[in-house]
């Protein structure tokens, strides 16, 4: 067997928030390094990671699996139990997608995103299962020594998801595991049921003994325990990982599993199941709902004209009134609207002229326009924006030009007491499945990072707050650059404890901490959302 004749198919990523400290760069460039074909993704219950990973992955020729480890319910109130599913292809995506979406819509009983095991019927097509190791449902059957009940799960699952459904084992070094490994070996081949072979990957390089830094071992506990509000050295804490949870080589997987190598084959056949190819940067507007039989085109056209000719009269009428060549407007509006429709956004014109319309007559203020929007006529004909480009002499080019395309942009402003209620609009107007803000990611920058670090540390706030102080006022600034600073420099080198510190937050400073709601972005799909994204409520 070859080292590539491995692939890790169960991983976390810094995605996953509760764990997991693997950065995707590093993630792909260890995969190059390792010659594997291929990598999966499965981040717990989210695919915020998904296009970073695929775009990079691609980029250095390794296949992207695409996946995620669920929690799996079978009983109201249980915090589930580990489920891993990956990706064949676009249907299979989607169904995740909505899997992944109901977890947080409706599977949030005890405050964590849980899948029903009665919804994995519905969305099976497309996906491949893996059994969760001896924590998944099976695992805790088979410890039990309750095979009946061990084998009643796997004809479940089987039924499900038939030849794409593995039983998987692992060695960790976990409690109760190798006898968990033998009695899921046994069971596997009394019901013809595949295993596979995984490493339930947190963090990316093994203990060191002679690298005095902390460990990635030691920075992905730090990093748990700051989520969890705990500190490292509580000897009462519940440990969850341990130190072989690293990205393996093939070589160290295929050796620690010499005695059943069809549980690393399969993790080869597994990948060439998973074939999902995504269309990155590809828009994808809502339709807009014309009057009668006239196109989208020609109703943009009507609706600019009158608008325009609207705008005109305003402006004699006005007693900031100036003068104004009519066929020069006209001109400039038939320009843009040619091009306009040639790259066809003319539906884009016409969803954001109602929203900010139905704001306006809803008295709602609503900016002038702000950026390169404000070099439209059409938009200050639509009423999108107040300014008059002609007057300004502001360039259409720059907001959309025919030798550099791009997605059209305005930058449009809401007073902060109506923002919801046009969200409301928009929601009900193309419809609850179909919109929603933009989710934002939070990371431990500086600053923060150092407060988590002191804090699950066990040192004093007061310590915390010396070496936060001494970091240099500039905005976006990074340890590694603060530390090119005599004062904060000086900080660090003046104590075993500072430099504890100091050398624990670099490994995790940057990492995704939580989740948040953008405070304006707002997203409106063709269709269900759920056709391109997971959705996530929290």
């Amino acid at each position: 067997m070859q080292p590539q004749d491995f692939v890790h198919l169960h991983l976390h990523s810094e995605y996953s928030l509760s764990d997991g400290i693997i950065r995707i760069e590093d993630l792909i460039d260890r995969s190059s390094e390792y010659k594997f074909p291929a990598v999966a993704l499965t981040d717990l219950t989210n695919l915020f990671g998904l296009v970073k990973f695929y775009r990079i992955a691609r980029e250095k020729g390794i296949k992207p699996i695409v996946g995620c480890e669920i929690r799996l319910i079978k009983d109201e109130g249980s915090n589930g139990a580990p489920f891993v599913l990956l990706v064949k292809n676009k249907k299979g995506y989607t169904n995740l997608t909505k899997l992944v979406s109901k977890a947080y819509i409706e599977g949030q009983e005890t405050g964590n995103p849980l899948v029903k095991i009665e919804w994995l019927a519905d969305y099976s097509e497309g996906l491949i299962a893996l059994s969760g190791g001896q924590n998944g449902h099976i695992g805790q059957a088979l410890l039990l020594k309750n095979n009946n009940l061990a084998k009643k799960r796997v004809d479940y699952f089987k039924n499900i998801y038939g030849d794409d459904f593995f039983i998987e084992v692992q060695r960790i070094g976990r409690e109760d595991e190798e006898q968990y490994n033998l009695s899921a070996i046994n069971l596997a081949e009394e019901l013809a049921i595949p295993i596979v072979a995984t490493n339930d990957v947190r963090f990316l390089r093994p203990i060191d003994p002679d690298d005095e830094s902390p460990s990635d071992f030691e920075a992905h506990e730090a990093r748990v325990c700051i989520q969890k509000g705990e500190i490292l050295s509580n000897s009462t804490r519940k440990k969850e990982y341990l130190e072989d949870q690293y990205f393996s080589s093939g070589e160290e997987m295929i050796k620690k599993f010499s005695d059943i190598p069809e549980a690393i084959e399969n993790t080869v056949l597994i990948s060439k199941k998973c074939n999902l190819e995504l269309e990155l940067g590809e828009f994808y507007l809502p339709d807009f709902e014309v009057p009668g039989e006239i196109t989208t085109k020609d109703h943009l056209r009507e609706k600019a004209k009158e608008g325009l000719k609207a705008r005109l009269e305003e402006i004699s009428k006005s007693v900031n009134s100036y003068a104004v060549d009519e066929k020069i407007y006209m001109e400039r509006l038939d320009y843009e609207l040619n091009m306009i429709c040639k790259l066809g956004f003319e539906g884009y014109f016409l969803i954001v002229a109602d929203f900010v319309n139905w704001a306006q007559r809803n008295e709602i203020p609503v900016g002038p326009g702000r950026g390169s929007g404000a070099g439209s006529i059409t938009a200050y004909a639509l009423g999108i924006t107040a300014i008059d480009p002609i007057k300004y002499d502001l360039l259409f080019e720059r907001f959309l030009n025919p030798d550099r395309v791009s997605n059209p942009d305005f930058d449009i402003d809401f007073c902060m007491e109506g923002r919801g209620r046009v969200l409301d609009y928009v929601t009900e107007k193309y419809g609850k499945d179909s919109v929603a803000q933009i989710s934002t990611r939070g990371t431990m920058a500086a600053k923060m990072v150092i407060r988590d670090v002191v804090r699950t540390l066990g040192k004093p706030v007061f310590f915390a707050n010396q070496l936060t102080e001494a970091i240099p006022d500039v905005l976006g600034i990074s340890l590694k650059e603060a530390y090119k600073d005599k004062e904060f420099k000086a900080v660090i080198d003046s104590s075993e404890d500072s430099k504890e510190v100091f050398e624990m937050s670099l490994k995790l400073e940057g990492l995704s901490r939580s989740v948040g709601t953008h405070a304006a972005g707002v997203v409106i799909a063709p269709t269900a959302l759920t056709d391109f994204t997971p959705l996530f409520l929290d």
